[in-house]
């Protein structure tokens, strides 16, 4: 009876842990802007103490903020502009159209 409960108990904790989500990796988000207007893609997922690297490319200028973590992304047309921060914060943060408050999608960190 104790080794089938040894057992049980381990295959649980294997379960676990195989299941839980393991923060701390590298993430790697391109996002398109189009006319201020759209991105693709809306929305984006990370864990909790994951290195997220968000490269923002699009057709016009202006800025691109993820709220939450009050990231600017001075957009130029035409070219890419990165930023690379720990996501120490869980939530659903707003990515917006800074001048129009225009909502283009979500960072969602688990």
């Amino acid at each position: 009876m104790a080794a089938v409960l040894i057992v049980f108990i381990a295959a649980g904790g294997v379960l676990i842990y195989a299941t839980r989500s393991h923060g701390g990796q590298n993430v790697t988000i391109d996002l398109t802007v189009t006319g201020g207007t759209k991105m693709n893609p809306t929305d984006s997922t990370a864990h909790q103490d994951d290195k997220v690297t968000i490269n923002v490319t699009s057709d016009t200028d202006g800025e691109v903020h993820l709220h939450g973590y009050d990231i600017p992304f001075e957009a130029k047309a035409g070219q890419t502009v990165s930023h690379t921060f720990t996501a120490d914060k869980t939530g659903n943060f707003l990515i917006e159209w800074e001048t129009t408050s225009t909502e283009l999608g979500h960072l969602v960190v688990t």
